[in-house]
């Protein structure tokens, strides 16, 4: 009987399949009516907690419930319209009052519906509102971590605090410097910025447009270097560049510096670095030596008639200025704050060398003519205080400097660039300047420091000194009287007078920037929701994520800059880019050149010498030179566009000049050499002889020349 139910079955096979998917799915349709049902039924799930077990879940309930609740908000909005215009209807219907003849008769008033109650109506729009809010929070996910990490951080203890905040320096390549951080010292009073102008001197324009961006970023006041960028008249006319401000265009920007809140410190070399003066015709009988313009001779008395001359034009020039109310911005009227004059006296590199000096000795010579300028100074202007240079006052000792009374009369100015400060500023040396001056300043880089001719600036080198200042500052202010008053940020545009550019004020904007917000909190904020660069440079920012695990900033000690700045909007934000582009593109020619030349075996010093190659390979080598002179030449084309918006055509012909044109003649170098090597048709056998100029600069003697 088995077999035969068996062999039935079998006959029937197909029946029995279609009958059997039939049930499955008829089961499976009426298990998913039952789980819709069952979801729609469900309210959304609201977050609890911030960890990430309950965000996944309530992130995966929400989209399964977006959809079904788009449908029923849409329905439940089509009811609600259908009722108010059914009500909207009622009440605008004419009257009931109706007249038959003489004879008034009322139409029966139809009772009005109720409305919806209160928790009926909003019902739907209170599912939508929870729908926006799972959106925004998904949105916001990673500043709800940043959020997260924030309230751990409080609950950590100060050493931990410290020992989290060192370990997010380090990824993020930021230098980590012993007692720097959250719970660390407090930031300088002053925080300066150096604008250099005897080189690359930006339009005042530009400057004006830098004014907001450093006031945000914590900076107090400018430190002036004019050079011949300032706007001397009269016997002093011959000082001032062709392309010197204007006296109403300074005037204007010095305004709007007071404007905004900074103070104004102008910086007037009185003896070393006087090149722009001395070179001229007609004061070079003031140099201390004669084929050196570097410095003054301070026995001439000359010398302080034209030193006094030039401080008093640059004083009373910022002594007038007022900052004027616009009528747009209707700011109040406020005087520029002029406290201070910095009269340099820094790399005085000749002195004491002329038949009069030498009479005396050189720290004598140099801390009298330092006391004699700041006492002319403070005769005349007696508010002022006057600034100098430390490097000269090094090697001196205390008595020395006691004797002169030179802390009655100016304050130094502390500079050191590189990493290891204590190197150059020994305690030992801070004790003798706490002795001697009540108060002192301090000065760090964020740009010129590092190279004399330097295209970009190396960020994290001028970070890390920049924080070295900081421990310093705090370690060592107690010593003084009135302790350290603040420390400017220098940024070199020439070594000196005769130097070529270093690198541009746009270009420096990101080390500045980074610097300067790092100087003005005390330390270098790891959180974006508290450090200042993103929102005042306007950096288009994504938070750090736990699936990437990348910090938002991250530096290197060989990179000269973070992807960070690529993506940020600030004054001069396409000069640094495209100095970024220039400086890949002459690296790149560069190692091209130096695999041609000399790693090649065809296209050598030796080949070009005998005139000896291989037509085929010298073809081969040269073959991307073409393209790589046009491709320099765009970009010189480029850089006019660019730097003119910052420059006047002085500093963008001598930059093209300085970068770009002599890669360009290395190249056409190339082309010249190659296009020799390929004339010739016919080769000499070897040995080839040896130069007749290459034996004699080598002092060499053939074996022919012995016999004879």
């Amino acid at each position: 009987m088995h077999s035969n139910l068996w062999i039935f079955i079998w006959r029937r096979k197909l029946s029995f399949l279609l009958v059997v998917s039939g049930l499955v799915l008829l089961g499976l349709w009426t298990w998913a009516i039952l789980i819709d049902t069952t979801a729609s039924a469900q309210p959304p799930a609201a977050p609890i907690s911030n960890s990430e077990r309950q965000q996944q879940q309530q992130q995966s309930t929400g989209y399964q419930q977006v959809h079904i609740i788009q449908k029923l908000i849409e329905q439940a909005n089509r009811v609600l319209r259908a009722e108010r215009l059914k009500d909207n209807a009622v009440e605008k219907s004419p009257s009931p009052v109706q007249r038959l003849g003489n004879v008034r008769s009322l139409r029966p008033t139809q009772a009005k519906k109720a409305p919806l109650p209160m928790s009926e109506s909003f019902l739907f729009e209170q599912e939508r509102l929870k729908i926006l809010e799972q959106q925004q929070r998904q949105r916001n996910a990673g500043m709800e971590e940043l959020n997260a990490n924030a309230e751990d951080e409080r609950m950590l203890s100060s050493a931990e605090r410290q020992t989290q905040y060192e370990h997010e320096l380090q990824r993020m390549g930021v230098p980590v410097v012993a007692g720097i951080g959250p719970d660390g010292p407090r930031a300088p009073a002053e925080r300066l910025v150096h604008l250099d102008l005897k080189g690359a001197p930006p339009k005042l324009s530009f400057l004006k447009q830098l004014l907001p961006v450093l006031r945000a970023l914590g900076a107090t006041g400018l430190l002036i270097e004019y050079e011949d960028m300032f706007p001397y008249s009269g016997v002093l006319q011959p000082l001032a560049a062709h392309n010197a401000y204007k006296e109403d265009e300074l005037r204007d920007f010095l305004e709007c510096a007071a404007l905004h809140g900074l103070s104004v410190m102008p910086l007037v070399q009185t003896f070393g670095h006087m090149e722009y003066v001395l070179k001229l015709s007609g004061f070079e009988q003031l140099r201390e030596l004669a084929e050196s313009p570097q410095s003054i001779c301070p026995s001439q008395p000359q010398s302080m008639a034209l030193l006094e001359q030039m401080l008093t034009q640059v004083i009373e020039l910022h002594s007038q200025c007022l900052g004027q109310a616009t009528p747009a911005t209707n700011v109040p009227v406020a005087r520029i704050r002029f406290t201070h004059i910095h009269i340099g006296c820094d790399e005085v590199q000749r002195m004491g060398e002329c038949t009069t000096c030498r009479q005396r000795l050189r720290s004598e010579l140099f801390l009298s003519h330092v006391v004699s300028m700041a006492h002319f100074i403070r005769r005349q202007w007696p508010h002022l205080g006057v600034v100098i240079w430390d490097d000269q006052l090094r090697s001196m000792s205390l008595s020395e400097l006691q004797h002169s009374q030179v802390g009655s009369y100016v304050e130094p100015m502390v500079w050191v660039y590189a990493s290891d400060i204590y190197r150059f500023i020994q305690p030992q040396l801070w004790d003798t300047y706490a002795k001697v001056f009540p108060s002192a300043w301090t000065a760090s880089a964020f740009k010129g420091a590092f190279g004399e001719s330097l295209l970009v600036p190396p960020l994290q080198h001028h970070l890390e000194n920049n924080i070295r200042w900081l421990a310093v500052i705090a370690k060592e202010g107690g010593r003084f009287s009135k302790g350290l008053r603040g420390l400017a940020l220098t940024g070199w545009q020439r070594y000196d007078h005769f130097a070529v550019l270093c690198e541009l004020l746009p270009v420096g904007i990101p080390s500045l920037m980074t610097s300067l917000s790092t100087v003005s909190k005390g330390y270098f904020s790891t959180n974006p929701r508290d450090n200042e660069l993103l929102r005042v440079l306007q950096c288009v920012f994504q938070p750090d994520s736990r699936r990437s695990g990348r910090p938002w900033l991250e530096l290197h000690p060989n990179a000269h800059h973070s992807q960070l700045f690529a993506v940020c909007n600030y004054p001069g934000h396409l000069v640094f880019k495209y100095a970024l582009r220039l400086f890949d593109k002459l690296a790149e020619i560069r190692l091209y050149l130096q695999q041609t030349r000399d790693q090649s075996a065809w296209l050598s010093d030796y080949n070009v010498r005998h005139n000896f190659s291989s037509p085929l390979r010298v073809r081969e080598l040269t073959a991307r030179t073409p393209m790589l002179i046009e491709e320099l030449r765009a970009m010189a084309r480029e850089a006019q566009q660019l730097l003119w918006e910052v420059y006047d055509e002085y500093t963008v012909t001598e930059f093209v000049e300085q970068h770009i044109y002599p890669t360009i003649e290395a190249l056409q170098r190339q082309l010249a050499r190659a296009e020799m090597l390929l004339q010739r048709r016919t080769w000499p056998q070897r040995p080839l002889p040896l130069p007749l100029k290459v034996q004699e600069d080598m002092g060499l003697v053939t074996h022919q020349q012995e016999q004879q």
